[in-house]
């Protein structure tokens, strides 16, 4: 069995080569592919979620991986209708959408599926397809646009009406039925689309759609959507995009001349005069009949559409747009979210920034025509208002009632994690600095939080804690709790703020990193794993893992003995111990304490 790493060379260069893949249901009888996807996996919050039948990653082992083989060997392997339960939608807490909850050998059998679709696929995939890839997310899409943009005049802005739910199985099957010659692997496809779900305990036909929380999902909308990207690029962008360089603007020119021969004849107030009028004159003719753009980028299923020229030509672009997810590949556009915008006068929405190109007009000077066209990002002030509304009441910031039982470290790490991911998403607007009245808000909440902990004052608690930290950019204000942990080990240190409210330019959050085969080697939980061996008793016999949702859970204050589970996993600080069944069985029991484990530890030993 060839080992993980050369298989997906190998297929990774089919795909760079454009070659059809055969015999890909075989790699799914590769214990290293489920090992490298086991590794990858379990640290998912929702690992620990069961499903439909209640299992979940806790009690994983090689035993069940070599099932799960024997199971696609035989081409008897069943999907599990996945669990639905409904969420609140992002930016629309009234509104809900679904979310399937699969079991945990789906996921992992997902798993295993998208690693071997995202090596084939993901080096095909477009350049301007930036949701659910390997070193992109949403700055480096945001980025495209800001970089390779300028001179936009009309934004289109697109969004896929409930595009997860609305994926139709033909077609997706047809499209992997291009490159993908193996029927086996198609089937198993096939069957995790049509595996259907339950709600409320009764099962429901999935007609259509890849379910949302799956874990092959992504890779296949972008499979789908891809579809889209190659008719942008090889039909829209070619008629779209015409001409090298727009024709000059007559009246430009013409007081461009005028300036030139009044400074050659040494009027100095004229050639003023005209300098400034040329200002509010582009150099270029923006109706260039002989001149268009237009750029595209996508993520997931929201996409953008920048385009130079008249209004009408953009009305066809979506019309055709519209008429090409319609008809190819099933889909319908969100009409209350798919805009025309003007780009300077007003703003397009594109992955919860305003999108829109500046211009500066000054009427003492006229305007800066070095910023003029360029696009910039901003926060909209909608989403300081939503952001700031669970802090505050009466208009007013508010104490966290359900927080006043936690230590101080844990509530400012609390708002400080809170505080941080807003600001790092927003780092890319050149007016991220309007968060500072989320941070006030979010900072008077969190002393008075604390004042109501200790019965204090607001003033006292802030005296207490406040400090002073060093940064590139100079020293900064913040609030600091420290919590010391014996000697010859640094504190533990929450801090509230000290984050500079600056635009950074190269700032990129990626969704992913790319599954590397190696890690199959270097991931020390499958290394345990493979070593057969009970971390407890030392016991050979049905190894498996144990896991736990957070390792604060087992560690709760109160417990008169502290069972051997414990000690060894705060020891090694892993949410996970490997045991064999009959210690597994004694832990969810109660029983795995000091005084019923007939091995010492090796720590003991020692």
């Amino acid at each position: 069995m060839q080992n993980a790493e050369t298989v997906l060379d190998v297929i990774r260069e089919r795909g760079r080569r454009d070659l059809p893949l055969e015999r890909l249901y075989r790699q799914l009888f590769n214990p290293q592919l489920f090992l490298m996807a086991y590794g990858r996996v379990y640290r998912n919050s929702g690992a620990m979620t069961p499903g439909a039948t209640g299992e979940t990653v806790d009690g994983m082992s090689l035993a069940k991986i070599v099932a799960i083989i024997r199971a696609l060997r035989a081409e008897s392997y069943r999907w599990t209708p996945v669990k639905r339960v409904y969420i609140d939608k992002k930016g629309t807490p009234k509104k809900k959408r679904p979310l399937g909850l699969p079991t945990w050998s789906d996921k992992l059998v997902s798993e295993v599926v998208r690693v071997l679709l995202e090596a084939y696929y993901d080096v095909q995939f477009s350049d301007r397809s930036h949701g659910f890839r390997p070193r992109r997310g949403c700055h480096t899409a945001l980025q495209e646009v800001v970089g390779h943009w300028t001179g936009t005049k009309w934004f289109i802005e697109g969004d896929i009406s409930d595009c997860f739910g609305s994926l139709d199985h033909e077609v997706m099957l047809s499209i992997l039925a291009e490159k993908i010659h193996d029927g086996r692997f198609l089937r198993l496809i096939g069957h995790m689309l049509e595996a259907g779900y339950l709600e409320d305990w009764r099962w429901n036909a999935t007609l259509s759609g890849a379910p949302q929380g799956g874990v092959a999902s992504p890779i296949l909308s972008n499979i789908y959507l891809d579809r889209l990207d190659q008719f942008v690029e090889q039909k829209l962008l070619p008629e779209h995009n015409r001409g090298t360089q727009r024709r000059h603007h007559p009246e430009y020119h013409r007081l461009d001349g005028q300036s030139y021969w009044a400074i050659r004849r040494g009027d100095r107030a004229t050639a003023r005069r005209l300098r400034l009028a040329k200002r509010h004159l582009p150099s270029l003719d923006p109706h260039d009949p002989d001149f268009r753009r237009l750029k595209y980028v996508r993520y997931a299923d929201d996409w953008l559409l920048g385009f130079a020229g008249p209004k009408h030509e953009a009305e066809e672009i979506k019309t055709r747009v519209r008429k090409f997810l319609r008809d190819q590949l099933k889909l319908e556009l969100s009409e209350p979210k798919t805009l025309i915008t003007h780009a300077t006068t007003q703003a397009a929405r594109f992955l919860g920034y305003e999108v829109r190109a500046q211009r500066c007009d000054t009427k003492l000077t006229g305007p800066r025509r070095s910023a003029s066209g360029i696009i910039g990002l901003f926060v909209p002030r909608n989403v300081i208002r939503q952001r700031c509304a669970p802090y505050m009441s009466g208009g007013k910031p508010i104490q966290r009632g359900v927080l006043l039982h936690d230590s101080d470290f844990s509530i400012v790490a609390a708002y400080q994690a809170e505080y941080r991911g807003l600001v790092q998403y927003y780092i890319l607007a050149q007016d991220v600095s309007r968060l500072q009245r989320l941070r006030w808000v979010m900072e008077t909440s969190m002393l008075k939080t604390l004042a109501s902990k200790h019965k204090s004052t607001v003033t006292r608690v802030a005296r207490k804690y406040k400090a002073t930290i060093d940064r590139e950019d100079g020293p900064r204000r913040c609030f600091e709790v420290a919590v010391e942990r014996g000697a010859g080990r640094k504190p533990l240190v929450a801090r509230f703020g000290g984050i500079p409210l600056k635009r950074q330019r190269a700032a990129v959050l990626k969704d992913s990193e790319p599954m590397t085969p190696n890690r199959v080697n270097t991931a020390e939980l499958v290394k345990r794993l493979l070593a057969d061996r009970c971390e407890i008793c030392g016991s050979t016999d049905r190894v498996e893992v144990h896991h736990v949702r957070k390792l604060a859970d087992v560690q709760r204050p109160g417990r008169s003995e502290r069972p051997v589970w414990v000690t060894l996993m705060a020891m090694r600080r892993r949410k996970t111990l490997v045991v064999c069944r009959p210690c597994h069985e004694d832990i969810h029991a109660g029983r795995a304490t000091f005084s019923t484990r007939n091995r010492p530890l090796e720590s003991d030993v020692r």
